[in-house]
C-alpha cells in the first residue's frame, strides 16, 4: 500500500492534469475509503446470506430491494423503486431435502427444482419408475402410477418439464410419429423372422414426460430427471408467460433434477425391479398474483448538468437454488459501495449519477426494457453505462472509441495509483456494428438505443482459478465463490471513474462508436 506522501504527489498531479480538477479531494477520499474502509463484502453478505436467491415475484426480492432503498438515503443518496412490469404470480422457495430408502443403503439425494414450479405436499414417499415411451407400455403400467416418482429422459440443462399447449402439441405429433415407427419395426421383425434378415430396429423418438398429462391424471408424485453436477435449474417460463395463467390453475406434480450420478444409480435399481422408495419434501410456494416487481435507482444529481447522466448498474434478482452471490452480486455489491464512496467523499458531480438495479434480467431482462422505455427521451444523454454482469474478477482497463480515448486517460489516471500490483490500461476500441437486438445482459438493451456501454475489462491477475461455467445459474452462486480484494477493487475503481466522468468539462463523445 503507497505511503501518504506518495498519494499527496499523485494526486497533485492529476489535479494539474485539468481534466478532473473540479474534486481531487473527492477522488482522494474514495481510494482512501476503498482502502481502510471498503463495505463491498458487506454489502454482499446482507444481499446473499440475509436475503439469498431473488426471483422476481419472491419476498426475497422485495425484500432486498426496500433494503437497498433503505442503504441509500442512510447515505444521503435519493432513491425509488421504479415499477417494472408484474408477474400473474409470485413464489418463494423453502427448504427441501430427499432421500432413498431401501436398496443397498440408504441414500440422501442431491437434486434442485426450477423455480415456479411445484413442491411436494409435506413428505411424500413413493416407488420409482421409469417413464412409457408408448401406448402399450403406458396401459400396462398405468395403475402403478398412482403414487410413482417417474424417472424421465434426457439431461436437464435447468427448465422444468414442457408442460404448455406448445409442448403437448409437440408429445402430439411424436407419439403419432412413434406409432408409425412402431409399425415399420413390426414390418422388419417380422422379415428378420420369416427371411432371416438382420435389420435393426428403428428408434423411437424421445421427449421428457411425453405422457406428461396421462401420468398426472394417473396420480404419479412427480418427475426426476438427470442432471449434471453442479446442479443447474432456471424457471417455468412458459407459466410465467402464459396469459391464462393464475393462481388457481398452476401446476400441482413436482419436476426435479437429479445429480446424473444418483439417477443412474436409481434408474438400473428400477430395471432390476428391486424394492425400494424415495421420499422427498419440497417447499415451493406459490403468491396469489398479479405481482408487480420495481427496479431499484438513486442518483447522486449533477450540481452543473443535472440532466446528463453516468450510470451505473447490476441486475438485482438472481435464481434462488443458491443466493446469488456471483450472479449478480458481483454487480450489486460494487454499485452499492460505489455510491457510498462517492456519497462519503463529499463529491458534488457536475452530471448526474444513476445507480440502478434492474428487476427480471434472469427472466428476459424486463426490467432494462422497461426502464429504456419509460426513460426514452434521457438515453441521447447518458455518457456511458457501467454495467457488471459477470464474475468477481477486477477491472485491468478499458476500451473506447478514440474519440472518447484522451477524456478516459484523464479520467482513470488515479485508477492506476490504487494499486500498484494491478494493472489499468486504456485502450482504443475500433468501431462496431450498432446491436439491433438485445443480448445477454442489461447492457445490451441500452446499446441497441446507441448508449455507450463499454464496460471494464476484467482479469483472473491474482491466478484465484475462478470459473464462471461452475457458478452460471448453478446450485454454486454463493457468496462464499467471491474474492474479497478483487471486489473491493471493482467498488473503488468504479467509484473513481463514474465520478471522473461525471466531473468532465464536455460529455463524452460518441463519435465514432459505429461503422458506416
Amino acid at each position: 500500500m503507497m505511503n501518504k506522501m506518495c498519494m499527496a504527489a499523485i494526486f497533485a498531479a492529476t489535479l494539474c492534469a485539468g481534466t478532473i480538477s473540479a474534486q481531487p479531494a473527492a477522488v482522494k477520499k474514495i481510494i482512501e475509503t476503498g482502502q481502510t474502509d471498503n463495505q463491498v463484502m458487506h454489502q454482499l453478505d446482507i444481499l446473499t446470506n440475509r436475503f439469498g436467491g431473488r426471483v422476481i415475484g419472491s419476498d426475497a426480492y422485495e425484500n432486498a430491494a426496500e433494503w437497498m432503498i433503505r442503504e441509500y438515503k442512510r447515505w444521503g443518496i435519493e432513491a425509488h423503486l421504479e415499477e417494472a412490469g408484474e408477474l400473474p404470480v409470485g413464489f418463494n422457495r423453502g427448504p427441501w431435502f430427499g432421500r432413498m430408502i431401501g436398496g443397498d443403503q440408504a441414500m440422501d439425494l442431491h437434486f434442485v427444482t426450477p423455480s415456479y414450479t411445484s413442491g411436494t405436499k409435506g413428505l411424500q414417499r413413493g416407488h420409482v419408475l421409469i417413464e412409457p415411451r408408448t401406448e402399450e407400455e403406458l396401459n400396462r403400467m398405468k395403475h402403478q402410477l398412482k403414487g410413482a416418482w417417474v424417472l424421465v429422459c434426457g439431461e436437464n440443462v435447468g427448465w422444468p418439464i414442457d408442460h404448455s399447449a406448445k409442448g403437448d402439441s409437440i408429445r402430439a405429433a411424436i407419439k403419432a410419429e412413434n406409432i408409425e415407427i412402431e409399425k415399420k419395426n413390426d414390418a422388419l421383425m417380422e422379415e428378420n423372422w420369416s427371411k432371416g434378415t438382420k435389420h435393426a430396429m428403428i428408434p423411437l423418438r424421445e421427449m421428457p414426460g411425453l405422457f406428461y398429462k396421462e401420468m398426472c391424471e394417473a396420480g404419479v408424485l412427480g418427475f426426476i430427471q438427470s442432471a449434471p453436477v453442479p446442479l443447474r435449474a432456471l424457471y417455468d417460463r412458459a407459466l410465467l408467460n402464459d396469459p391464462n395463467t393464475t393462481f388457481d390453475n398452476l401446476p400441482e406434480v413436482c419436476d426435479i433434477k437429479l445429480d446424473e450420478h444418483q439417477y443412474k444409480v436409481i434408474k438400473q435399481m428400477v430395471k432390476e425391479r428391486r424394492n425400494f422408495w424415495l421420499e422427498f419434501d419440497i417447499r415451493n410456494h406459490f403468491k396469489l398474483g398479479p405481482v408487480k416487481y420495481h427496479n431499484v435507482v438513486a442518483s447522486i444529481k449533477g450540481t452543473k448538468y443535472p440532466d446528463e447522466y453516468v450510470m451505473v448498474s447490476g441486475h438485482l434478482d438472481a435464481f434462488d437454488i443458491a443466493t446469488g452471490g456471483i450472479d449478480c452480486g458481483t454487480g450489486i455489491g460494487p454499485m452499492m459501495e460505489a455510491a457510498r464512496m462517492i456519497a462519503l467523499s463529499g463529491a458534488k458531480p457536475k452530471r448526474t449519477i444513476l445507480f440502478v438495479a434492474f428487476a427480471g434480467e434472469e427472466f428476459g431482462l424486463l426490467g432494462s426494457k422497461a426502464y429504456v422505455k419509460t426513460h426514452a427521451k434521457e438515453l441521447g444523454k447518458i455518457a456511458n453505462l457501467f454495467n457488471r454482469d459477470g464474475g468477481p474478477t477486477p477491472p485491468v482497463g478499458i476500451s473506447v472509441p478514440q474519440a472518447m480515448y484522451d477524456d478516459m486517460v484523464e479520467v482513470c489516471k488515479p485508477v492506476k495509483e490504487i494499486r500498484a500490483d494491478y494493472p489499468f490500461e486504456v485502450k482504443v476500441a475500433k468501431p462496431f456494428r450498432r446491436p439491433t437486438q438485445s443480448g445477454g445482459t442489461d447492457a445490451s438493451v441500452f446499446a441497441v438505443e446507441g448508449v455507450p456501454t463499454f464496460g471494464f475489462n476484467t482479469q483472473d491477475i491474482k491466478g484465484y482459478n475462478f470459473s464462471y461455467g461452475e457458478i452460471w445459474h448453478t446450485e454454486r452462486d454463493l457468496y462464499t465463490k467471491n474474492i474479497p480484494e478483487y471486489q473491493e477493487h471493482a467498488a473503488t475503481v468504479t467509484a473513481v471513474v463514474a465520478l471522473g466522468i461525471a466531473n468532465l468539462s464536455k460529455q463524452l463523445s460518441r463519435e465514432g462508436m459505429y461503422k458506416e
